[in-house]
């Protein structure tokens, strides 16, 4: 059966803060009209929504992200209407605010995947119904506290609150004479102790010959040449598959998001080998797409058996230094008095706006990725360059305008050329070169 025209439109982070003026701001209409010529309009919520009904955690994404539910009505004006929520700023307010949140999203009929009051709700996706298409989106996040990973019900217990992560196991490939300084660096630090007691006590397995776990991080391999890699945990992975198997039985359109962090060795631009992993299997799983946004700057697309990656899409809303609050522990982590004001934590945090994400032109600098999809088919890809106003003061900072700043799609070209894909640039707009 013929599923007829679906137009999807998708931005990065929106760390929003701050009410829109009324009427909105010079470049909102604009923007408003782009996102409002799409059935599927996607945005990550980098941000918890409640008032204060979650208790700071002892470990936060960065920034103590939330901000008022209020704010929700402002993320609608965009004119979004499908979101994730799973990401490394889920949790910082315990399941406390992982609850409040959905609870304020429902209220508001907002369709969203990436956490729950369980595993299962969390892994499970939502369901967009447009004029010919259901869409489903499942929504995970590779970067978290560890606090904030949702838990699965027994029998006997009730899950754990919380979002659907992709954990990851890094590998350093490294020659004989690496390794061997690895084996002696683990002895002299006692690095795995804890490991060694529970072997010797029969709770764990040895080590497999040629690996080397140092800690929690990374595990070492005795291999030929000295290289830094990663792969997906196979039991997330399974479990994320199975939901895309599922939801592509119950949907037209199957789109997963991820939010990572992780980059390779040395370059933030390239994903961590494992994102490249978990994306293609996404795809053979069912994904008609794959969604990326967390480092808060751009990456590469790859076209994987005719489907679109979007490694990431950088930010669409950054508002991060007019949080409202920050807890007691951010100023303690800092070694700041605890009566410190918000706007004196950031001016310490930044050095008075010297270092940081605010003086680096890649973290300004986005797009939002526009595509067509006629009876199951792809055909155009269009990239549309936002600008977040580096140079603006606090106050203005972080608000998305398109810029039609044909630089930032040189520069995205770039990032693009290792995954084969191609960028033809018109009048402002980048598009995909499609076989």
């Amino acid at each position: 059966m013929e599923q007829g025209s679906l137009r999807l439109i998708a931005t990065g982070d929106m760390f929003i803060t701050r009410h829109l003026p009324e009427g909105g701001y010079e470049g909102f209409q604009e923007l408003k009209e782009l996102i409002g010529a799409h059935d599927v309009k996607f945005s990550n919520l980098e941000m918890t929504f409640h008032d204060q009904e979650g208790t700071p955690a002892a470990e936060s994404g960065g920034t103590w992200a939330m901000t008022s539910p209020t704010m929700l009505e402002d993320v609608k004006a965009f004119g979004f209407n499908l979101f994730n929520t799973a990401n490394n700023h889920s949790g910082d307010y315990g399941e406390g605010g992982v609850l409040a949140t959905i609870r304020n999203l429902n209220e508001r009929g907002m369709v969203f995947s990436g956490t729950g009051r369980n595993l299962a709700e969390a892994s499970r996706a939502c369901y967009l119904e447009t004029r010919n298409n259901r869409v489903a989106l499942i929504s995970v996040s590779s970067t978290f506290t560890r606090a904030s990973r949702a838990g699965g019900q027994s029998d006997e217990m009730p899950g754990r609150p919380g979002l659907s992560a992709l954990r990851s196991t890094k590998y350093c490939y490294v020659d004989d004479a690496h390794y061997k300084m690895a084996e002696e660096l683990a002895d002299v630090s006692c690095i795995n102790a804890d490991r060694l007691y529970s072997i010797r006590t029969g709770y764990l397995n040895p080590f497999p010959e040629g690996k080397l776990p140092f800690g929690d991080e990374v595990t070492f391999v005795r291999g030929e040449k000295n290289y830094v890699t990663s792969e997906p945990n196979e039991e997330d992975m399974t479990r994320i598959e199975r939901e895309i198997i599922e939801a592509a039985k119950q949907a037209d359109v199957v789109l997963v998001s991820f939010h990572g962090h992780e980059y390779d060795a040395v370059d933030t631009t390239v994903p961590a080998h494992f994102l490249e992993v978990f994306s293609r299997r996404c795809i053979d799983a069912g994904a008609d797409a794959v969604i990326g946004h967390g480092p808060h700057e751009l990456r590469g697309i790859e076209m994987y058996k005719g489907k679109p990656i979007f490694y990431s899409l950088g930010n669409f809303l950054f508002e991060t230094e007019t949080v409202a609050l920050q807890p007691y522990d951010a100023y303690i982590n800092k070694k700041l008095p605890v009566d410190m004001r918000v706007g004196s934590y950031m001016d310490n945090r930044s050095k008075n706006g010297t270092v940081g994400f605010g003086v680096l032109p890649e973290i300004w600098k986005a797009v939002a990725a526009s595509w067509t999809i006629e009876d199951g088919k792809l055909k155009e890809i269009a990239l549309h360059p936002i600008t977040l106003g580096m140079e603006e003061n606090r106050t203005r900072k972080g608000t998305p305008k398109l810029s039609h700043d044909e630089e930032t799609l040189r520069y995205l070209a770039e990032l693009c050329r290792p995954y084969g894909t191609e960028l033809r640039i018109e009048d402002g707009v980048g598009y995909v070169v499609l076989p």
